[in-house]
């Protein structure tokens, strides 16, 4: 398991400002992961401003739990092997380990934890600044969205730094607050939306 603290800022954009940030950094390589977010039915997780998902790229999957910090969040990671990841889909099986230890310390059943959804993102990554610019194509219930973030050392680098790129591309710049999980999961109709 390794902990990580991820401090990014994010931006939706149209289509067009999407391609438009594709031409600027052409020649980078694109990938696909598929995140499937988990909660159990009345979103407790989501109530405690935890998310838990699993992340699946090319063939190898790991669990992450965030949880929020003054600024970021704290990212809890696990590597899973693709037989744990079928038993907790077709079972419900959840693995043993510190996600399983931390989870139970806060008395949640983890019994009850489920994939509620799923989001499939078309991934363009770029050395920016100091940090790490992600282009974003999200395919999540029947909706498509396009989102920009920066992975920077302190929030308002990376505000500054994605506000200074979205200028230099004549691209309307707003900060968004709703993250993937929030966004996936409102689409199935989740009641309360995670910030």
């Amino acid at each position: 398991m390794s902990n990580a603290i991820e401090i990014e800022a994010k931006a939706l954009v149209s289509q067009r400002d999407y391609e438009k940030l594709l031409r600027r950094f052409a020649g980078e390589k694109a990938y696909e992961q598929t995140n499937y977010y988990i909660d159990n039915g009345e979103g407790l997780l989501r109530k405690e401003g935890f998310a838990l998902r699993i992340r699946e790229r090319e063939g190898l999957y790991e669990m992450t739990l965030k949880t929020p910090l003054s600024e970021g969040l704290l990212e809890k990671n696990c590597a899973w092997s693709k037989d744990r990841f079928d038993a907790f889909m077709q079972k419900g099986v959840f693995p043993e380990g510190d996600i399983k230890r931390f989870l139970t310390m806060l008395d949640i059943d983890v019994s009850k934890l489920k994939v509620l959804t799923s989001l499939t993102t078309k991934r363009v990554d770029v050395e920016y600044e100091g940090g790490k610019l992600s282009l974003d194509e999200n395919h999540y219930s029947g909706h498509v969205d396009y989102e920009i973030e920066l992975e920077h050392n302190s929030m308002v680098d990376a505000t500054e730094k994605l506000h200074s790129l979205f200028i230099e591309e004549k691209i309307p710049f707003v900060l968004n607050l709703k993250t993937k999980v929030a966004r996936a999961l409102n689409a199935v109709g989740q009641q309360k939306p995670l910030n």
